[in-house]
């Protein structure tokens, strides 16, 4: 390729042509994540292929970051690519049947600890619309003395859920369960968390394609308002809530006004709200009235 100094099959020349193929795609970070994919393909650490750029990349390996490649200039996440995603201090496996956690999320755990000044008072914790168990996982990653549920209309979702709750060494203290929202639910918790879908169906088409065409509709779509899933759940929080309980939702940029309103018509006080790394409200925090 054009540029590319090393020999043709060296790790130098490998990542050079895909860095420039990624760019050409629109991807943001284009050598990053030919590093990234590389070594992924070569079941090696980044760190190794910039040690020696002469290297040459064995056939098998070169196969293999071919496919990545071609997948990734399609713009498949680069999560459903690698297979996994870190989230909070976990790692977590990833498919196509949920959404992918991001960083922004980690405001949801960061209120949720917050709201409870510590770790002693949570003892039962419910995720609705668990996806890959994230917001729960990390939740009882920081309380050793929580247990918790979670729920999510896709089979594929919760099985996923399980299987990072086990390779978490969280198996033993979460369940999770297919179900539509709290309709499968008795009981009361500590703390509810969810991420409901937020996105207004008519901006969904014009996301950024890793986005919009690899991770489920069904995830992002919140209605023509955004706000259809909020509109379903808290007519169900004040009854799966414990004296002293508290709800914490991830809501979309804007949506506070409306949801905090939704939330009081339904018997629930807004006491809080945290901001995501952009500054954008993401986390509220609500009680009982």
């Amino acid at each position: 390729m054009s540029g590319c100094a090393d020999p043709g099959g060296s790790v130098g020349a490998f990542l050079c042509q895909a860095g420039q193929l990624l760019r050409a795609a629109g991807v943001e970070a284009p050598r990053q994540e030919a590093r990234m994919l590389l070594a992924h393909a070569m079941a090696c650490r980044e760190e190794d292929l910039l040690r020696d750029p002469r290297a040459a990349v064995p056939g098998p390996a070169a196969s293999a970051f071919g496919a990545l490649l071609r997948r990734r200039a399609a713009r498949e996440p680069m999560a459903h690519l690698l297979g996994r995603v870190g989230f909070w201090t976990l790692m977590l496996e990833v498919s196509p049947a949920t959404l992918i956690p991001r960083g922004d999320s980690e405001a949801i755990v960061e209120a949720a600890l917050a709201a409870f000044d510590g770790t002693a008072r949570i003892g039962r914790v419910l995720d609705l619309g668990t996806g890959t168990g994230a917001l729960l996982l990390a939740v009882l990653a920081e309380c050793p003395g929580a247990t918790g549920v979670g729920v999510d209309v896709a089979p594929a979702a919760a099985a996923l859920a399980a299987r990072n709750a086990a390779a978490n060494g969280l198996g033993d203290r979460a369940a999770f369960l297919c179900g539509d929202w709290a309709e499968a639910i008795a009981g009361r918790f500590d703390l509810v968390l969810s991420n409901p879908p937020y996105i207004e169906t008519a901006t969904v088409p014009g996301l950024m394609p890793d986005v919009a065409r690899y991770e489920p509709a069904l995830a992002l779509d919140g209605g023509a308002d955004g706000l259809d899933a909020y509109r379903r759940l808290v007519r169900a929080l004040p009854g799966l809530l414990s004296p002293g309980g508290r709800v914490v939702l991830e809501i979309g940029q804007g949506q506070r006004p409306a949801v905090e309103a939704l939330a009081v018509a339904a018997g629930l006080e807004p006491v809080a709200a945290r901001q995501d790394l952009a500054g954008i409200d993401r986390a509220l925090v609500l009680r009982p009235l």
